[in-house]
């Protein structure tokens, strides 16, 4: 996905389940990624570097990189 297409606020889905999560604490920890399901829905909190995402899903705020969302047209 485009970065451009998602910004602060707008919902999105995870479409493809990265290799691990990283959590968006303020010293981030991997995570195993089958903490998420794909189709998880979240709502997009902040921009971080290197293309990632900070994104409140309902199992808590990880760090996602772009191309592993999908924004949801609503």
């Amino acid at each position: 996905m485009n970065s451009s297409e998602i910004t602060v606020g707008c919902q999105v889905l995870l479409s493809v389940s990265p290799p691990y999560l990283k959590t968006a604490d303020p010293m981030p920890m991997l995570r195993p990624a089958d903490i998420l399901e794909i189709g998880s829905q979240g709502i997009v909190i902040d921009r971080r570097p290197g293309d990632y995402w900070g994104v409140r899903f309902s199992k808590g705020v990880f760090l996602v990189e772009s191309q592993y969302l999908e924004k949801l047209v609503s």
